[in-house]
């Protein structure tokens, strides 16, 4: 178990090993990940399911059409081999392989001949297995559990009842509710042993409360920085110096989709604000209801 001991490292404590490898990368506040062996064709489901809807339909796109011409090649290799189409012709081939693959049913052209029909049976079954996989994987996608949960764009340290506090605030888009949500809070920084090894060290920040029955407006995350905090005696140079983050996760259970869902974000030092505090955001309406300004919500104001 690792000891929770105050922020006191300085800029001359990261390592010359990972200057050199930040410096040759030409960016100091980016993970460089070199010598990897994973890539996107080695994980080709996570990878569909990951990417963006607008790349995701564009491979679907970019493969139907290559296969269609692929077919359409086949098709062009015996003179005749398509009955109603025009000899030699690649979008009378290419039409037709459209037509098998999606298996709408021939008009004036049809196989002609053992080998068009042979082609003809492959292609049924290879479109058959790319219906299954693209089905499979736009399903896959839809019914992956969402959040729409708004996080601030800064995290703000000021005093809270007399003492220093770490605070985030994070709301619930949706008009439902979050169940049970639970928040964990890190601190993520660079540091060095006592043999000169660099490390990548990981501290649980202790909340005031990390867990709501119930999220229907804001939920605002507060660690106290007292002396056994990791934060303890930080600054915004401290912070920068070590490559500081701190990550926030949520999870919760979506009451109208009854599924888990799960968020979260990371603040870099320059997120970090000291000396600040979040603006109000919860008021009043005329009638007496609560309502809550999503105006202000990433507001911080000097405290």
């Amino acid at each position: 178990m690792q000891r929770k001991t105050p922020l006191r490292t300085g800029p001359g404590d990261v390592t010359n090993a990972r200057a050199a490898l930040l410096a040759a990368a030409g960016k100091q506040d980016a993970l460089v990940v070199l010598n990897a062996t994973n890539r996107w064709h080695n994980d080709f489901y996570y990878s569909a399911l990951t990417t963006s809807w607008p790349l995701f339909l564009g491979v679907v796109a970019l493969l139907f059409v290559a296969v269609n011409a692929v077919f359409a090649g086949l098709y062009l290799l015996q003179p005749g081999a398509i009955s109603g189409a025009r000899a030699g012709n690649f979008g009378d081939a290419f039409f037709f392989s459209v037509q098998t693959l999606a298996t709408i049913g021939y008009g004036r052209m049809l196989p002609a001949t053992l080998y068009a029909n042979l082609t003809m049976t492959a292609e049924v079954v290879v479109g058959g297995l790319m219906l299954a996989m693209v089905a499979g994987l736009a399903f896959a996608r839809f019914s992956r559990p969402s959040a729409r949960v708004v996080f601030s764009r800064v995290a703000a340290v000021g005093p809270v009842n007399g003492k220093p506090t770490l605070s985030l605030r994070v709301a619930n888009e949706r008009q439902d509710q979050i169940l049970q949500a639970e928040v964990r809070l890190a601190l993520v920084r660079d540091e060095q042993t006592a043999e000169g090894h660099f490390l990548r060290r990981i501290y649980d920040l202790n909340l005031v409360r990390s867990a709501t029955p119930v999220f229907p407006m804001t939920f605002l995350v507060m660690h106290v920085i007292d002396e056994v905090s990791p934060l303890h005696g930080a600054t915004p140079e401290m912070l920068d110096a070590t490559q500081s983050e701190i990550v926030l996760i949520l999870t919760g259970l979506d009451a109208a989709l009854s599924q888990v869902i799960q968020a979260r974000i990371s603040y870099r030092a320059h997120q970090v604000l000291f000396g600040r505090r979040f603006a109000d955001v919860i008021g009043a309406m005329p009638d007496g209801r609560r309502a809550v300004d999503y105006a202000r919500f990433h507001e911080t104001e000097p405290v």
